[in-house]
């Protein structure tokens, strides 16, 4: 099977590069690489998603799942000091820029995970999760992500979910619907829709 940015391990060459961006208000710098989603920018539905997503009234860690390089979970962070936000991915180069990312940019209220999806993250609880989810591992995979996540969220916990309508935002919307009885749709901007389902 040929690698994707949802693989664990890459082949491909290393060449790292930095550039800034503004978000939630705060200016970032990013190193990205080969083989990590959304290089070249911070890619238009997680930026859409990061200026929707609202802090949820419970106390409680933040995850972002499927962090990448880290501007979900980051952006977060810093606006968000009194949480702690663990950011999760299966893919290690991405892993070690979210790393680097999160050093150089003094955000210290982050945890780094290694994680396909929510297997090293047992026993956690959240009260927010975030996701940009891999489209391109299949329906399945990602509504496996959203079945697994509303297991590992807290009473009254958020879901928070950006994906465009031709890439499936209306089942998702259904499937979401299926499992916690709720979902709103916050924002829908150029195409990009932005879920939110409450554990109630």
């Amino acid at each position: 099977m040929s690698e994707h940015y949802y693989s664990k391990t890459t082949e491909a060459k290393s060449e790292e590069r930095s550039w800034s961006f503004p978000l939630k208000g705060n200016e970032f710098t990013f190193t990205t690489d080969h083989a990590v989603f959304s290089k070249g920018e911070v890619d238009f539905g997680s930026r859409v998603l990061i200026d929707a997503y609202t802090p949820p009234d419970i106390q409680g860690d933040i995850l972002d799942l499927g962090c990448g390089y880290g501007p979900i979970g980051l952006a977060i962070a810093k606006t968000d000091r009194d949480r702690e936000v663990v950011m999760a991915d299966v893919n290690e180069r991405a892993l070690a820029l979210a790393d680097k990312n999160a050093k150089q940019n003094q955000v210290n209220n982050v945890v780094i995970k290694a994680s396909d999806r929510f297997s090293n993250l047992k026993g956690r609880s959240f009260a927010a999760i975030l996701t940009n989810p891999p489209i391109r591992a299949g329906k399945q995979v990602v509504h496996a992500m959203f079945t697994e996540s509303f297991a590992a969220l807290k009473p009254n916990g958020e879901l928070w979910v950006v994906i465009q309508k031709k890439q499936g935002a209306p089942s998702a919307k259904e499937k979401l619907e299926e499992l916690f009885g709720n979902v709103e749709l916050v924002v829908k901007k150029k195409g990009y829709y932005i879920l939110r389902a409450k554990k109630v």
